[in-house]
C-alpha cells in the first residue's frame, strides 16, 4: 500500500475531527432505539449523498436502514457499516452526572455501547478511503450499509439474506470495546455465535367462551366468568420459562436468555381481561443447535400459556443469525493497521471528566481514573488466549452480535477500540453511558477507529496478494463450517410495538404505542 494513501487519509481524518465530534454528539443525542431510528437514519443517508454516494434508503425493506456505494472505476468493493440504535431506559446526557437529556426522563433510550461512536467511526474510516482513492486514482468500490435494530440483532440477518453483503471483498467491522480482554484488538478465532430473537404475541379475542358450558348465555355483567387473558399469559410464560431455563440447554458456556415486555394492559385497570400482550425473547447461544433446542421448548410453554388462559398465541420473528467464522488474513491485515496507528490517547481535559464522573459515583478520583487495557494494544492471538480460560474447548463461538451474518457472506474482520472506562467500581450504568457521550472522552475512540479502518480499506484496494488469501481463508471455513444459508426467511418486524419517541403538544416525548397486530 503507498504510503501516501496513508498520509492523505490521516490528514483526512485531522481534517475532519471537529465535524466528527459534533456528527458523533448529534447522534448520541438522538438515542433512538431499535427500528425506530428515523433521525438518525434521514442524517447519515443526507451526509452520505452530500459526499457523493448512492444511496438506497429503506434497504431490506426496513425503513431506517440503508445501503451506500461510491465507485471510482472497476476494482475491489470493502464494506463498511454504521450503527445508530439506542437502548429503553438508559437515557444520560454527556455530562459528568445523573442526569437524562433535556426534555426527557430516565427510561428514554440512550446508547450504552455506544454505536453513536461505532457508526461515526466507521464514517471517518469510509471518507480518508474515499479520500486517499481520488487522490492516488485507487480503483474500487466502497459499501457502507446503515444497520438499525443491532440491540435485537435486527438488521444484518435481513440484509444478509437479500444479498447486500454478497460479492464484497472485504468487509471492516468495528465496535467500541465492551468486554476484556477484547480492547485494542482484532478477534482471531472465537468469533460471537448464535441468536434467535422472537416475539409471542398472546391474543384474548373470545374471552366470553373460555368458561362457557353448552348452551350457556353470554356473560353479561362483570362479575361473570371470562378469560383470564393475554396478561395472565404473559405472566405464565414469563415465569415459567424462567423456572426451567436450566433444563433448556446444556450447561455450557457463554449462553443467555433475556426477556422483554413489549406491551401489556390495554384494559386501563378495569376488571376485564387484557386482549393482547407481548413478550419479546433473546436467546444468544454459542450454535444454531442450542438456538433450536431452547426456542422448541419455549414454543411449546407459550401454546400451553395461551391455552390455560383462554388466548392464542402468535410468534413474530425479530432474528435469525448465524454464528461467526474467522478470517486470519484479514485480521492480520487490520492488526498491522492497529500497531501503526496505536491505542487511543486521552488529553487532561478528558482525564478531568473521568475523575468527575468517579466522584460523582461516590468513588474517590484515581490519579489516572481510566483502565490501563484503554491505552493498551494486545495482540490477537494473547486476547483469544485469554478468551478461551473459560470456555469448553468444543464450544467455537461464544457472546453475541449479528455481524457473524455478514462473515458468512464475505471475508471479515471484527475489531475493538477503546473507549473509556473507569478504573475502580462497581459503578452505575449511567457512568458508562455519560463516558461514551462526552466528545472529549469519546472523539479519541472515533478517531482511532477511523484511521485503523482506512488502512485496512486501502491495503484490501491495494494489495491482490491480500484479497487472494482472504477469499481462499473464507471459502474454506466456509465449507468447513458447513454453509450455512441465510436464515431470515421473515420479513422485517418493524410494526411490532417498539418503543419510540413521539411529537404531542406537550413536545416530544417517551412512549411506548399500541398499535395492535401488524
Amino acid at each position: 500500500m503507498p504510503a501516501a494513501a496513508i498520509n492523505v487519509a490521516d490528514a483526512h481524518i485531522k481534517a475532519l475531527a471537529p465535524a466528527l465530534s459534533d456528527w458523533c454528539a448529534l447522534i448520541f443525542d438522538y438515542a433512538e432505539p431499535a427500528w425506530r431510528e428515523y433521525r438518525s437514519a434521514e442524517w447519515y443517508v443526507a451526509k452520505l449523498r452530500e459526499e457523493g454516494f448512492s444511496v438506497e434508503e429503506g434497504s431490506g425493506g426496513m425503513p431506517t436502514a440503508f445501503c451506500a456505494r461510491w465507485r471510482n472505476g472497476d476494482g475491489p468493493t470493502v464494506g463498511f457499516y454504521a450503527e445508530y440504535d439506542a437502548v429503553p431506559g438508559n437515557c444520560q446526557a454527556a455530562r459528568p452526572e445523573r442526569a437524562p437529556r433535556d426534555g426527557l426522563g430516565f427510561m428514554a433510550a440512550g446508547h450504552t455501547d455506544p454505536h453513536s461512536a461505532l457508526g461515526m467511526g466507521s464514517l471517518a474510516g469510509l471518507l480518508a478511503t474515499k479520500a486517499a482513492m481520488e487522490a492516488l486514482d485507487i480503483r474500487g468500490t466502497l459499501q457502507m450499509t446503515g444497520e438499525p435494530a443491532e440491540k435485537v440483532r435486527g438488521s444484518k440477518p435481513i440484509h444478509a439474506a437479500k444479498g447486500y453483503y454478497d460479492g464484497l471483498d472485504a468487509m471492516l467491522s468495528f465496535h467500541p470495546f465492551y468486554m476484556l480482554p477484547l480492547c485494542n484488538t482484532v478477534r482471531w478465532d472465537t468469533h460471537c455465535g448464535a441468536a434467535y430473537s422472537f416475539v409471542y404475541r398472546f391474543l384474548c379475542e373470545v374471552p366470553q367462551s373460555w368458561g362457557a358450558t353448552d348452551g350457556a348465555p353470554i356473560p353479561q355483567s362483570h362479575s361473570d366468568i371470562r378469560a383470564p387473558g393475554a396478561n395472565d399469559a404473559l405472566m405464565q410464560m414469563y415465569q415459567n420459562a424462567r423456572a426451567l431455563r436450566d433444563s433448556m440447554l446444556p450447561h455450557r458456556g457463554g449462553w443467555s436468555v433475556s426477556e422483554a415486555i413489549l406491551s401489556t394492559g390495554q384494559a386501563t385497570a378495569d376488571n376485564l381481561p387484557a386482549l393482547m400482550a407481548d413478550l419479546q425473547y433473546m436467546i444468544r447461544v454459542p450454535d444454531l443447535e442450542m438456538a433450536e433446542q431452547i426456542t422448541a421448548q419455549l414454543d411449546r410453554l407459550a401454546e400451553h400459556a395461551a391455552q390455560m388462559t383462554g388466548c392464542r398465541v402468535e410468534k413474530h420473528w425479530v432474528s435469525k443469525s448465524r454464528p461467526g467464522l474467522a478470517n486470519h488474513a484479514l485480521a492480520s491485515a487490520v492488526w498491522q493497521g492497529l500497531q501503526e496507528v496505536g491505542a487511543p490517547v486521552w488529553d487532561d481535559e478528558a482525564l478531568a471528566l473521568a475523575k468527575q464522573v468517579q466522584e460523582a459515583c461516590g468513588m474517590e478520583a484515581s490519579a489516572a481514573p481510566l483502565i490501563p487495557e484503554c491505552t493498551q494494544l494486545i495482540a490477537p492471538q494473547e486476547a483469544e488466549t485469554i478468551l478461551r480460560r473459560d470456555l469448553p474447548p468444543s464450544q467455537a463461538n461464544s457472546t453475541s452480535d449479528d455481524y457473524t451474518d455478514m462473515t458468512w457472506h464475505c471475508p471479515t474482520a471484527r475489531f475493538y477500540i477503546a473507549r473509556p472506562a473507569l478504573r475502580g467500581g462497581p459503578y452505575p450504568p449511567w457512568a458508562m453511558n455519560a463516558l461514551g457521550g462526552m466528545p472529549a472522552l469519546i472523539d479519541p475512540t472515533v478517531i482511532c477507529a477511523g484511521r485503523v479502518l482506512a488502512r485496512a480499506a486501502l491495503r484490501v484496494l491495494t494489495s491482490e496478494d491480500l484479497r487472494r488469501s482472504t477469499r481462499s481463508e473464507f471459502e474454506r471455513r466456509r465449507v468447513e463450517q458447513g454453509a450455512i444459508p441465510p436464515l431470515a426467511d421473515y420479513p422485517a418486524p418493524v410494526d411490532l410495538p417498539w418503543p419510540e419517541y413521539v411529537e404531542t403538544r406537550r413536545g416530544r416525548d417517551w412512549h411506548i404505542p399500541s398499535k395492535g397486530q401488524p
